[in-house]
């Protein structure tokens, strides 16, 4: 058994993002019902499918049988019965069996530091506290493969078109922008459309190489050569381009994207994944795997229905995150019939995080100079809609306008002082 270095997620936001635990097998044994559900329920979750998780009924004393002429697997999962000396006994017992590199997390009901310190002489890796929440597991798992000192965990936004048409490209582009502009996040933009990709015009760049040598050379991909493959727009701002050439196939198995995914993670706080309007197997699983999935759509009876497709579809795979964000685009067209926003967010029970109005001279006109719609006038309520949205999907609190005062009324108002003071 071995003592773990913790770390390894980000801890910036309200629940932090959790790193997705490595090919490693997982054996849990359980004195109660309540925690093998538990263990049951975190296998499925979504930063869980690399791992093998096996789940008995039984504590250290099941363990200890299990292992005297088997091997044991990289972490041991006990739960403590009624009887503690007993299971500090049984523990005893079971290092003499436990192979170079296992780790063990005690699962107990008291919060004793006498018995914590008598586990952590033992060389146990962790003890969690009863009762116990699912995604306390699963970080917990998560935690004993994080690098000590490792940078933190950015977290992954997906965002996709409910149709065709419907200007996913252009909301994942420009909330990328705000995010590393406005809020202050080191940001990565990667678009997966490879064949039709547009970031690279957006942004007014014309890289030699981008995510297509990524995914075709996955088995050399490493920290070094992503950032090699990718372009600094600004000093906030990196761009993962698209090849937008039609040289090739772009074919792809269920896990060609993996390995980039995991990197990306490592390469910046905040990653905006620009993901065409297709459904195959790698793209439901990178729109299962990521930490927000934001769905672009437009008031029609179309993107509707493809809206609530996408729920339902992706519900099952995102059993322990936040739903999908909406965000609807070019609303306002002229002439055209459209559903009104109370009629297109009740049969999805989900409310926008953001309306978009129609303006193609505005986009246009940002398109044509390679720019955001903050960068050129008139762009200014534009930028503001890109920030709300952008700080829903980080987790960052929306910014209010606090009005100017004179020194003596902020001399005079205690709680607007304190107030100031914390938004400093």
């Amino acid at each position: 058994m071995t003592l773990s270095d913790s770390g390894g997620f980000d801890q910036s936001g309200n629940d932090g993002v959790i790193a997705p635990v490595p090919r490693v097998s997982i054996h849990a044994f359980c004195e109660s019902q309540s925690l093998a559900a538990l263990v049951s329920n975190a296998a499925q979750d979504r930063r869980m499918q690399k791992a093998a998780v096996k789940t008995q009924m039984g504590g250290v004393a099941t363990a200890l049988s299990a292992y005297q002429e088997a091997q044991t697997p990289n972490v041991i999962v006990l739960e403590v019965g009624a009887d503690n000396a007993g299971f500090l006994n049984g523990l005893d017992s079971l290092a003499q069996f436990c192979d170079a590199g296992t780790r063990v997390i005690v699962i107990g009901r008291i919060n004793d530091i006498t018995f914590y310190r008598a586990l952590i002489l033992r060389g146990v890796s962790d003890y969690l506290v009863e009762p116990l929440d699912l995604l306390g597991f699963i970080r917990a798992i998560s935690e004993l493969y994080g690098k000590s000192g490792a940078a933190p965990l950015g977290r992954l936004i997906a965002v996709c078109g409910a149709k065709g048409g419907v200007g996913a490209s252009t909301v994942a582009h420009h909330m990328g922008w705000s995010i590393a502009h406005r809020v202050g996040m080191s940001t990565v933009i990667a678009d997966f459309d490879l064949p039709f990709g547009t970031a690279g015009l957006n942004f007014n760049q014309d890289p030699l190489q981008g995510i297509a040598e990524a995914v075709f050379s996955s088995d050399r991909l490493d920290a070094n050569m992503l950032d090699r493959l990718m372009t600094k727009c600004t000093d906030q701002l990196t761009l993962l381009a698209a090849p937008s050439t039609l040289g090739r196939d772009y074919d792809f198995d269920e896990v060609a994207f993996d390995g980039l995914l995991d990197l990306l993670r490592a390469s910046a706080p905040v990653v905006v994944l620009d993901v065409p309007h297709l459904w195959s197997g790698w793209s439901r699983r990178l729109l299962g795997a990521v930490d927000e999935v934001v769905v672009v759509a437009a008031p029609d009876l179309a993107s509707l229905r493809n809206t609530k497709n996408l729920l339902d579809a992706l519900a099952p795979v995102r059993i322990n995150d936040a739903k999908p964000r909406l965000v609807m685009n070019m609303v306002g067209v002229p002439n055209r019939p459209e559903i009104g926003m109370k009629e297109f967010a009740a049969p999805i029970n989900m409310e926008p995080s953001g309306v978009i109005p129609y303006n193609p001279k505005l986009f246009g006109a940002a398109t044509n100079k390679g720019q955001m719609v903050a960068e050129v006038q008139g762009g200014a309520k534009f930028a503001e809609v890109f920030e709300k949205i952008g700080r829903i999907v980080v987790g960052k609190p929306e910014l209010q306008n606090l009005k100017k005062s004179s020194l003596i009324e902020s001399l005079k108002s205690t709680k607007l002082s304190i107030g100031i003071g914390k938004r400093s």
